[in-house]
């Protein structure tokens, strides 16, 4: 099948990269963006645009006669940009989390999100050959995207806008009553002691997380439940037992505390090493897929004038990453610029700096590829990667910073530090992107794209996305704040954005710098670490692959807040549930069960997109409103309708609406069987 679709050439008449399409994928990746952006500060994940993309897509260019597959590619390959680039809020709100940024500067943040996404695109065309044309890695999500597509392309298809309008429609009321209105709770939990042990029973109502855990799985599901227990079923009670409540601190607020300084530094040690773990098993196939690829590029005999083998030219390719790395350079000469240091200090610091973005960039790209060709862009450890390179990042500058003098002072650190943070973006966006390409590669692939034309398509999508990530970064920054990044005196800790791998990677570098960090809990961690991931081998050997135990996914179970992590759970056990019951549906009646897993499969990545997105969005609407009323003297909850004693019943609507969106849900993918 695949060798087919390698020499069957394009049909030169059909319309690829058109104005129309690059208009529209302009306008998705702007609202994706912004949706990518927000959903990723609030809870530390993003969802993957490129099957919704492709879905709106479709259903807009319908109207005109002469749409094809390929045009529609072409938008979902540059609007998928959003999903992925967006992931550099993993690591940018460290400045204003340190108080070195008040802001968010927009040429700065442009440049260093332009480059390392262009870099992302264009580190990663090498392996194209051998990582996706000649390679069994299954890329999931670039071959759903191009079974959707196909389906699309016939008129009698239904390409699914209406499971991402019924599900973006959902979550968007829910979240409006929510977070607008005010009248439905976002979370609960129920707090017991059992002599002076105190536990936890939390749960969080979060539609749009419901669907990321059903994208995300059983295996991955019970990999965060695990790490929730941990916490809160070990951890937390150990520490509550051992320890005396201080005097004028209830029980609930000491637990809370300890989690915060104690058990989840456990989980950053586990993140960490799962991280590092997963870079070294990636490390012997990503050297020999970049040998074969580099080999291939100088084979004259193997060049091909078939359109659905042409990436961009070599020379092109060169020139278009001199352009990002003096990109790079710019961004850091600004940055560096007003800090208080030498002329030949800050030249200095720039080529260090921009050769650490370029190396790192450079060897994480292929590592992120890969593991985005095995389990798929939503299931790279970005964060991970993000988590390593600060730390490489940071101990380079501090050798730096001892040789210059830079490291005596105060200042001179808190100067390194951001550093290291604005430097780690640029590797983040790099890392993310080159998720993103060879699973739009593969996508196109299967539909017999042009490559250099997808890579384009990509390279724009960036540009467009680093364009929105200032603005909506600086909107949300002034309506909710960040976590101990407030912008305004007296507002409530509770309401602002959680912004997790961007808490954490500015600890750790303050840690580094500082030789302050608390490193027995990280120890405990990186101990535990091990452990799970001994417990994944032996499990993937005994079950033949079929189950596993990620310890990136125990550790973030770990590491963000339950009310968080448990909507994803209950959407991962609601996919497992669902899935077994279509099992049996289909012995029962004696159809297909992979064309009814398949057809499911498709309505519920879709609703569940549409969940993510209606959420988002409400969220993105809503910090328009709050910094519009924060900046005329209003209220930092305008739209809020005050009620007396109303907790308690906003904590049972909050549960009653988020079992019926569950129910709604179910219901929605159970169309299947019809």
């Amino acid at each position: 099948m695949q060798s087919e679709i390698q020499t069957t050439q394009q049909e030169p008449s059909v319309r690829e990269l058109t104005l129309r399409g690059m208009i529209l994928g302009a306008i998705i990746t702007v609202i994706f963006t912004a949706s990518n952006v927000y959903l990723g500060l609030k809870v530390g994940l993003t969802f993957a645009s490129s099957i919704p993309a492709a879905v709106i897509s479709m259903a807009v260019l319908k109207v005109f006669h002469d749409a094809s597959i390929l045009e529609n590619n072409m938008v979902q390959t540059q609007a998928s940009a959003a999903g992925t680039l967006s992931s550099v809020i993993f690591v940018l709100p460290g400045l204003l989390m340190m108080g070195y940024w008040q802001g968010f500067p927009f040429l700065q943040t442009l440049l260093i999100c332009t480059a390392g996404g262009i870099l992302g695109v264009i580190f990663t065309i090498p392996l194209r050959h051998v990582m996706v044309v000649k390679s069994s890695l299954p890329y999931p999500e670039g071959v759903a995207a191009a079974e959707i597509l196909h389906a699309g392309s016939h008129k009698e298809g239904d390409t699914g806008i209406r499971e991402i309008i019924g599900g973006g429609f959902l979550a968007a009321i829910v979240s409006f009553c929510t977070n607008g209105l005010r009248i439905i709770s976002d979370s609960a939990s129920y707090w017991f002691k059992a002599g002076s042990t105190v536990f936890q029973i939390p749960m969080g109502f979060s539609l749009a997380l419901l669907g990321a855990g059903y994208l995300v799985g059983i295996v991955g599901g019970f990999a965060i439940l695990l790490g929730i227990f941990l916490a809160w079923g070990v951890g937390v009670p150990y520490f509550t037992s051992n320890i005396v409540i201080p005097d004028g601190l209830n029980y609930i607020d000491f637990a809370q505390d300890l989690w915060k300084t104690k058990v989840r530094f456990v989980g950053v040690g586990t993140l960490g090493i799962a991280a590092i773990w997963t870079l070294l098993t990636l490390m012997k196939p990503m050297t020999q897929g970049m040998v074969s690829s580099f080999r291939a590029l100088q084979d004259k005999e193997k060049k091909s004038t078939d359109a659905t083998e042409t990436d961009l030219s070599p020379r092109t390719m060169i020139a278009i990453t001199l352009s990002a790395i003096a990109l790079i350079v710019l961004a850091l000469s600004d940055f560096i610029h007003e800090a208080p240091i030498s002329t030949t200090e800050a030249v200095i610091l720039v080529i260090v700096c921009t050769t650490l973005a370029v190396m790192i960039g450079f060897f994480v790209a292929a590592a992120c590829g890969y593991m985005a060709g095995l389990v798929g862009s939503s299931s790279s450890p970005i964060s991970g990667i993000g988590i390593i390179s600060v730390v490489i990042i940071a101990l380079t500058l501090t050798l730096i910073g001892k040789f210059t003098g830079l490291m005596d002072s105060q200042a001179g650190q808190n100067f390194l530090i951001a550093l290291t943070i604005f430097t780690g973006a640029t590797v983040v966006s790099t890392a993310a992107i080159s998720n993103d390409n060879l699973q739009d590669l593969k996508t196109g692939l299967l539909v017999k794209a042009t490559p250099w034309k997808q890579q384009v398509a990509l390279i724009v999508g960036c540009i467009v996305g680093a364009l929105v990530i200032a603005p909506v970064l600086s909107i949300l920054y002034n309506a909710y704040g960040f976590s101990g990044a407030l912008p305004r005196p007296n507002m409530d800790p509770a309401d602002a954005l959680s912004a997790p791998q961007a808490t954490l990677m500015t600890f750790i570098a303050k840690g580094i710098f500082s030789s302050s960090l608390e490193w027995t809990y990280i120890y405990m961690g990186i101990g535990l670490g091990v452990t799970l991931i001994i417990m994944d081998i032996l499990i993937k050997r005994i079950s033949n692959n079929r189950l596993a135990l990620p310890a990136l996914a125990v550790g973030m179970g770990i590491y963000l807040p339950p009310s968080i992590n448990m909507p994803i759970v209950v959407g991962a056990i609601l996919a497992w549930l669902i899935n077994r019951h279509l099992t049996a549906h289909a012995k029962r009646t004696h159809v297909s069960s992979e064309k009814l897993h398949q057809k499911s499969e498709r309505f519920g990545t879709l609703f569940a997109a549409g969940l993510i997105v209606g959420e988002s969005l409400i969220g993105v609407l809503m910090a328009f409103i709050i910094a519009a009323s924060v900046t005329t003297g209003g209220s930092e909850s305008p739209l809020a309708i005050q009620i007396s004693d109303w907790k308690t019943t906003a904590n049972l609507l909050g549960l009653a609406v988020f079992i019926i969106g569950i129910a709604i849900f179910a219901q929605r993918v159970l169309r299947a069987k019809k």
